[in-house]
């Protein structure tokens, strides 16, 4: 059941991305929630968000249990003057994204940078216990 979710959510955001392109997904507020990629390998999950024109101080970041937060503020605007036509857009407000891990992490070694609008975050996988065969004594 696991693999099916993953598999969904894979699909959705692959959707999103297509039908809303790099902007994100549009709320009834007006504002964005940036789009995500997810990847794992052996050592770390490593989460990828596109937020275009902000800063680290505009962003935040939290892990609890196998979840990650992202939130922050966008503000954007743009203005075109030529001749007598003037055009002004303007794009902000808040966001706040839930997501799900697909392994537990070690939330104290946790990597975040911010490199040319995309935010990359590191999250170390917990080492998990090896399972054992455990003997069952009988009279």
């Amino acid at each position: 059941m696991e693999a099916f979710r993953s598999e969904l959510n894979r699909w959705l955001e692959d959707f999103e991305r297509e039908f809303f392109g790099t902007w994100g997904w549009p709320t009834t507020l007006g504002t964005w929630v940036p789009p995500i990629d997810i990847c794992e390998n052996d050592k770390e999950v490593i989460v990828r968000a596109e937020v275009p024109g902000l800063r680290p101080e505009d962003l935040e970041l939290s892990v609890s249990g196998n979840q990650l937060t992202l939130s922050g503020e966008k503000r954007e605007s743009s203005e075109l003057r030529s001749g007598g036509v003037y055009q002004a857009e303007c794009r902000y407000g808040r966001f706040c994204r839930f997501i799900e891990l697909p392994s537990p992490v070690d939330s104290e070694r946790v990597q975040a940078e911010l490199t040319n609008g995309v935010l990359t975050v590191r999250l170390p996988k917990l080492k998990e216990a090896p399972g054992r065969r455990i003997p069952i004594k009988g009279q």
